[in-house]
């Protein structure tokens, strides 16, 4: 009885010293590579007005907040609990793009692999694209 107590006394340091790397993974799984959208295109003859909107609604719908509004830009920004997004918003009359500006409390880091995030925030990019791909086809003339 006393030597499995002693052996076990012994490989229980052991065995912490495994879950380490285990749990360093874990918290890895939470982020995910920063990959700005590709472009969402503008069906044909759209009118600019009809983009703008499209685009506002998506971001209004997602409770996103439009800070800078000039024409054909538009820098809006996400606050979710203690987490902060924001993205900066081109378009015309023939594409959109999205590109990630700065955040707080998701992770962000550049590292020499290249830029990661916490991986909702690419699910609310993903988001934001299929409203505005509805929205765009709802608005084609």
């Amino acid at each position: 009885m006393s030597f499995q107590r002693d052996r076990a006394s012994r490989t229980r340091p052991w065995l912490c010293l495994l879950f380490v790397p285990l749990l360093a993974l874990l918290m890895g799984a939470r982020t995910v590579p920063l990959v700005d959208p590709a472009a969402i295109l503008v069906p044909a003859g759209s009118a600019i007005k009809n983009v703008e909107r499209s685009i506002k609604a998506a971001l209004v719908g997602r409770q996103w907040v439009v800070g800078v509004d000039e024409p054909g830009h538009i820098v809006a920004q996400l606050n979710l609990r203690t987490h902060m997004a924001k993205i900066d918003v081109a378009y015309d009359t023939s594409a959109i793009t999205m590109k990630y500006l700065d955040s707080s409390d998701l992770l962000y880091e550049d590292t020499k692999a290249g830029r990661v995030i916490h991986r909702n925030y690419q699910n609310w990019i993903q988001n934001l694209v299929t409203d505005i791909s509805k929205n765009l086809q709802l608005s084609a003339p």
